[in-house]
């Protein structure tokens, strides 16, 4: 669950977002990005490389929806 919280692009996304990631909001917030990728839940590496793409594609629009959904 969250390996993919400490790469440079995600904490880039979170100061995008406004979110500062603490040992409280960690879980609800990987549950969040889990869900906006469709992807199940603490499955680290698919959810990883599901970011990569949706960053890759439409950084944007990840941005906005987890903005949203936080």
């Amino acid at each position: 669950m969250t390996c993919y919280f400490r790469h440079k692009q995600m904490k880039e996304v979170f100061e995008e977002v406004d979110v500062e990631v603490t040992t409280e909001n960690r879980k609800d917030l990987d549950r969040i990005i889990h869900r906006i990728l469709g992807v199940e839940y603490k499955n680290c590496p698919a959810t990883w490389k599901a970011v990569k793409e949706h960053l890759a594609e439409d950084r944007a629009s990840f941005v906005q929806q987890l903005k949203a959904a936080v």
